[in-house]
């Protein structure tokens, strides 16, 4: 009795065994994509790469590769676009994700009739409005784009075609675009004649209601009836490097202007401006120019815009660019002032003679 015994129990032993093994089989992690992806799945690169899925009408590829750019994977799967294909994203963005989506929008030939009308072309959409628009036709609200029945591909060479059906032209609504504006700030903490962007601007929008009168399908008038809007714009700051502190702008009647300004060390000492109005002709070759100009406000410039500085050379060399309270100078001359007070500037203007020189 006791060799049966442990028989039984080897047996069961055995038995147990085979159990567990098989649930460790059916328990192991699965590969990481789905077996239906595994023919549209190949290595490209090894080391550091990203994961990428390539969307191409109908088909789709998943690549492992290095490239940087969409248009290095394009390069390297071999697939070329035509001018009126889209792609999303651009082909000259930069790959900076693990799992990157590259979805490719091929063009096909459509035919877009409009009344005695009609137009080829090539679009990427198959959204009747959309390809209409696409297609270079104004449509309104109250027209019907549609698809009609066509010969086949092989014979006509058109994918598709549409009609525009025209309505009684009575109004249209169109959203435009609202322009934002730049906002400059002055901030002495950064370089001077730096920029920094604070924030982006963003467009607003306006809806407008035109009411349309046609003649033959043709829009002769367009008149405004109604206007909302749907967004307002959000201005664009920039930072301006600066080395002046509260200052305020010099004027022809204000004879000196003083203020706070960073010398070009860095540091900061308070400044004098004055203004004088001579010929400049005979100083600007000291920094290789040959003639000047007069701005709208009376500053005398050179041809990259730099307001012509007279400074204590010592302190200031020719060519050197400061910044002053009508903007960025160029210095070009001196003058004895600059014995008396090595801090002041004296800019040259018209505000005197008004003679354009």
């Amino acid at each position: 009795m006791r060799i049966k015994s442990d028989k039984l129990i080897y047996l069961f032993g055995i038995l147990l065994i085979t159990v567990f093994f098989l649930i460790g089989i059916k328990l192991a992690p699965t590969a990481s994509f789905a077996e239906e992806d595994r023919e549209n799945f190949e290595y490209v690169e090894s080391g550091p790469s990203h994961f990428i899925t390539v969307y191409d009408g109908e088909s789709k590829k998943t690549v492992k590769t290095d490239a940087t750019t969409v248009a290095d994977v394009l390069e390297r799967l071999k697939i070329t676009l035509d001018p009126t294909d889209n792609i999303s994203p651009s082909v000259d963005t930069v790959i900076d994700a693990n799992n990157y989506y590259i979805n490719i929008y091929r063009s096909h030939p459509v035919l877009i009739l409009d009344g005695v009308n009609s137009r080829h072309a090539q679009v990427t959409s198959y959204e009747p409005y959309t390809v209409a628009r696409s297609a270079g036709f104004t449509i309104y609200d109250d027209d019907l784009v549609e698809l009609i029945p066509t010969a086949s591909f092989l014979e006509s060479g058109i994918s598709a075609t549409y009609r525009v059906t025209r309505g009684n032209g009575d109004t249209v609504t169109i959203e435009e675009d609202i322009n934002f504006e730049t906002e400059t700030i002055r901030d002495y903490n950064i370089p001077t004649g730096s920029e920094e962007v604070r924030q982006l601007g963003e467009l607003g929008k306006v809806k407008k209601v035109y009411k349309i009168k046609t003649i033959g399908g043709v829009e002769v008038k367009r008149e405004l009836v109604k206007e909302e809007i749907v967004r307002n714009p959000v201005n664009r700051i920039v930072a301006v490097g600066t080395s002046i502190k509260n200052a305020t702008p010099l004027t022809a009647s204000m004879g000196r202007n003083r203020y706070t300004a960073k010398d070009l060390n860095g540091n900061y000492v308070e400044r004098q401006e004055t203004y004088y109005d001579l010929n400049m002709s005979g100083v600007m070759g000291f920094c290789g120019k040959s003639s000047y100009s007069v701005r709208d406000d009376g500053a005398k410039t050179d041809d990259e815009g730099y307001i012509l500085v007279a400074a204590n050379l010592s302190r200031y060399p020719r060519c050197s660019i400061v910044e002053t309270s009508l903007g960025l100078g160029r210095v070009y001359d001196t003058g004895t002032f600059a014995t008396t007070n090595p801090e002041q500037f004296d800019l040259a203007t018209d505000w005197t003679r008004r003679d354009g020189i």
